[in-house]
């Protein structure tokens, strides 16, 4: 597998709609195991008030992740293959909402 990352640009009205998509992905995901993997996600609060992300994947290909996007009835606004990795530091720890 391959890594990934996914742009969904304001796929989403609210953080609630954006976590039944999450639960979605992992009820799909699950079906997919030789094909794909999610890894984290990002989440973006977009100029309109939509809220979007950026997702870590890894992947057979492509088309995978498209495949389990259509399932899962999520976004794909753009997929970028992952040349390398470069840690500065761990991800932040999120804020309590």
């Amino acid at each position: 597998m391959e890594t990934f990352v996914i742009l969904r640009r304001g796929g989403w009205r609210t953080a609630d709609d954006l976590g039944e998509a999450a639960a979605r992905s992992t009820v799909e995901g699950e079906k997919m195991p030789d094909e794909i993997r999610w890894i984290r996600s990002y989440v973006t609060a977009e100029p309109d008030g939509t809220v979007g992300t950026v997702c870590i994947y890894q992947a057979s290909s492509p088309e995978a992740i498209r495949a389990h996007a259509s399932k899962a009835d999520l976004p794909v606004d753009e997929i970028v293959k992952v040349a390398d990795t470069v840690i500065v530091r761990p991800d932040p720890v999120p804020a309590a909402v």
